[in-house]
């Protein structure tokens, strides 16, 4: 294949067999895409290669041709001879070139990546059981894998810190660190916040911070993700649970419209800890601190756990028909979410346009990092364009909605999430119409509402979001609900049902999917909610580029592959 005439592959051979491989990468990646790992340890695909670990090393040759002339030069049997390099190189450093013989498995591979497995092991403490990173050590693994099985070293081991505060939220263990420098390099290069780095010499180096300095920006547990080994450690997470026990579950980040790809790690219905899951069209392999401890709020005590009507606590299901008897008759006012899902506005348009109820939609700003925290700090704005429930500028007030009452173009509102208190809502405007509210936390606005009907987290239900760049991703759930509520889909389906003739809304994902990709005009037009990708599908956000809150400048976080410098 060629692509701005360079091809865009090429052949190698690898251990003796001929591969294609894309043309410009290193052999670690090349490696791996036809299933042959090369154990490394500093390498890491979206930072710069600094390749001191030297666990990499493969033997490499190219085709050999004579330096006068340029012809090939061949052997006794007219084949053209391999020029092989007589050491090993790394791996990380070394990009293919067409016809590069590579081998990963010869005596003089498995030596090397023995003798520096012996090296790394030298002063590590063999204390695997109660580490910390026991069950995702890739330093355990590797020994076990490409180690010699024993250590000729019999002299006492260098002693180094312990338990050292970095920052806020990432404690050190020194004696573990293998000097990868992967933490150094991220905070250089992503969140360009030079703090980190070694002191001393040999086998007594040390990470440390800077003199003054702390890890503490919004992205520091992004180094514990990194580090290969149990130095680096979340002091929130430390020693709180085994990773072999916990549930991973995708997710996506609902603290900004950046629409992080995350993994939602549980154990028997309890949330212990949240990491990035990589998806190079949107974040990379990061993601912000801030929406790393989002769940703790799952089990907060304002958490609504019941319905309750004119403050009486109640069933579900009575919640949901007073709320449909309050609505009958009445000029209804529907508060809207950036926050819910994709399927969750579409119902809720089709709940406003059945009943001709009068829309509102409520915008959170905030200052944009450059990064992975968006200025719209809601993870679905743009699935109210695509849905249909809402076409305007949102502001972060709704005086519109204090007009609409005071004008009696409104006098019943359904609210879904938002505290009116904190809208610019005139609260004695609210205090001569019926107020049902549906949301997860109890606020001020649930406090006076008649019908309060408790709904649940992004990590108790599945559905989708629309990110920044108009990329369609989905999320699964990762945790059952408390007992009793049900999700909000049912809840609105429900409420269509009950005010609709002739409704027969389900709440089904696969059936809410089929009626929402039937228009031609909509993006999501012959879309199936199970076969969204992994990663996310791209759709056509153009049509609503010139709304003002639509980012142009970073439609998302830029992948940072590209930064294949060596600084060898």
């Amino acid at each position: 294949m060629i692509s701005n005439g360079k091809p865009s592959t090429i052949n190698i051979i690898l251990d003796g067999k001929e591969v294609e491989v894309p043309a410009g990468i290193n052999l670690v990646e090349a490696a791996g895409i036809h299933g042959t790992e090369v154990p490394h340890y500093c390498y890491h695909p979206q930072l710069s290669v600094a390749g001191n670990c030297r666990m990499c090393l493969v033997e490499m040759g190219t085709p050999m041709r004579d330096r006068a002339t340029g012809e090939a030069v061949l052997d006794e049997n007219g084949i053209q001879k391999i020029g092989w390099v007589p050491k090993p190189v790394i791996g990380c450093g070394t990009n293919v070139s067409p016809g590069m013989h590579v081998k990963t498995k010869s005596s003089m591979v498995t030596e090397s990546r023995e003798g520096i497995m012996e090296f790394l092991l030298v002063n590590h403490p063999l204390d695997c059981p109660i580490c910390d990173q026991a069950g995702e050590c890739r330093l355990q693994e590797f020994a076990t894998d490409y180690g010699r099985g024993y250590s000729r070293y019999v002299e006492r081991k260098n002693v180094k810190p312990k338990r050292t505060k970095l920052g806020p939220r990432v404690t050190l263990d020194d004696e573990r660190c293998i000097l990868c420098s992967r933490c150094i390099r991220f905070c250089q290069e992503v969140v360009d916040d030079d703090v980190l780095g070694f002191v001393d010499r040999g086998s007594f180096s040390t990470l440390t911070c800077f003199p003054g300095k702390e890890l503490s920006n919004n992205y520091s547990l992004n180094t514990v993700d990194l580090c290969p080994v149990g130095a680096l450690t979340s002091t929130d997470f430390r020693f709180k649970m085994r990773v072999w026990f916990l549930k991973e579950s995708p997710s996506i980040c609902v603290e900004s419209s950046a629409g992080s790809n995350i993994l939602v790690s549980s154990r028997e219905g309890k949330i212990h800890r949240i990491t990035p899951r990589r998806n190079d069209s949107v974040n990379d392999s990061w993601m912000t601190d801030s929406g790393r401890v989002l769940y703790k709020k799952v089990s907060s005590d304002s958490r609504l756990l019941s319905a309750s009507v004119s403050g009486n606590a109640s069933s579900l299901t009575e919640a949901i028909s007073a709320a449909s008897e309050m609505f009958k008759d009445k000029k209804l006012g529907v508060v809207g979410s950036c926050k819910s899902s994709v399927e969750e506005q579409y119902l809720l348009n089709k709940l406003s346009k059945n009943l001709k109820a009068k829309k509102f939609l409520r915008g959170h700003f905030g200052k944009d990092d450059g990064i992975l925290l968006s200025a719209d700090r809601t993870p679905n704005l743009r699935g109210n364009l695509v849905t249909g429930f809402s076409n305007k500028y949102p502001s972060d007030q709704l005086s519109d909605l204090s007009i609409s009452i005071q004008k009696k173009q409104v006098n019943a509102l359904l609210v879904i999430g938002e505290d009116l208190s904190e809208s610019g809502v005139d609260l004695e405007d609210l205090k001569s119409i019926p107020i049902v509210f549906l949301g997860t936390h109890q606020n001020a606005t649930a406090d006076f509402s008649d019908v309060v009907i408790p709904t649940l987290t992004s990590f108790e239900k599945s559905g989708s979001f629309i990110n920044r760049s108009f990329r369609l991703q989905s999320f699964k759930q990762a945790i059952p609900g408390p007992v009793g509520l049900l999700p909000d889909l049912h809840v609105i389906a429900s409420l269509i049902n009950a005010l609709c003739e002739d409704a027969e809304q389900s709440s089904d994902l696969a059936s809410i999917w089929k009626q929402m990709s039937k228009s031609r005009t909509n993006p999501l037009h012959g879309l199936i909610f199970s076969k969204i990708p992994g990663d996310g599908l791209q759709l056509d956000g153009s049509k609503w580029n010139s709304l003002p809150f639509i980012e142009k400048k970073a439609m998302h976080f830029s992948p940072l592959k590209q930064l294949q410098k060596s600084k060898i």
